[in-house]
């Protein structure tokens, strides 16, 4: 039987005892019913896996012992997702989900010239990876970087220093499919409704985005953004 799994901010290989805060508390002694003595399993979503076992059970203020420490490399090819914000939340909130189970490494929030802005709730969003990420078992924790306007992400570092980059839009055009081979770093642009504008699907391909194809349908931004995912990860 798997042990439970839980999610902490930080951790240092030194420690020796770590205090749960309170929302994780009230989980393990309120809702499990952990008892003294009984083990777990944590991480920081930075690799480390920790296994720990309850000696004061307070519900505010759970404490654990760790037990011992490992440390999971993460050795596969980072997989990015720039991807338009959805105005419907529910929707985007979704996307960060699913990619994150699947082991997206970044996923990259985009205003492109279409996109309906809405709020970007930072807090949520992230309780929403840790969510998933525990889940699904794993050790790291995607990264989800603010918003940024689609001319100044194909000028930042993530972009411009993945080995294969790519852009997914309807316009007319050649495009390929997304079967990609290499087990290099990639990237790949995900438009808002309506699609990218015309200036922005020629913008990517001059920064160096191979244009590609999803399939023979028309996707919602969050569907391509989970085909994407599946086709880039099934690479690696």
């Amino acid at each position: 039987m798997q042990l439970p799994f839980f999610y902490i901010d930080n951790f240092d290989t030194a420690q020796e005892e770590i205090v749960l805060n309170e929302e994780t508390s009230k989980h393990v002694v309120q809702v499990l019913r952990m008892k003294i003595g009984e083990g777990l399993h944590l991480t920081d979503g930075k690799g480390a896996i920790i296994t720990a076992e309850i000696y004061d059970n307070n519900r505010k203020h759970c404490s654990v012992r760790v037990k011992e420490c490992s440390y999971l490399k993460d050795e596969s090819p980072k997989v990015s997702i720039a991807i338009s914000l959805l105005k419907n939340n529910n929707r985007f909130e979704w996307f960060l989900e699913k990619a994150t189970e699947i082991g997206i490494h970044s996923i990259i929030p985009l205003l492109c010239e279409r996109t309906e802005k809405e709020k970007f709730k930072t807090g949520r969003f992230h309780q929403i990876l840790i969510s998933a990420m525990l889940q699904s078992r794993q050790v790291w924790l995607p990264e989800l970087y603010i918003p940024v306007s689609f001319n100044d992400f194909l000028n930042q570092n993530i972009f411009k220093t993945a080995a294969h980059k790519y852009i997914a839009h309807c316009a007319d055009g050649e495009k390929n499919k997304l079967i990609p081979t290499q087990k290099d770093s990639s990237v790949i642009l995900i438009g808002p409704e309506g699609d990218f504008s015309g200036e922005e699907i020629q913008m990517a391909i001059d920064a160096g985005c191979l244009p590609v194809t999803l399939g023979n349908t028309r996707l919602r931004t969050e569907t391509a953004g989970m085909v994407a995912a599946v086709l880039l990860k099934n690479s690696s």
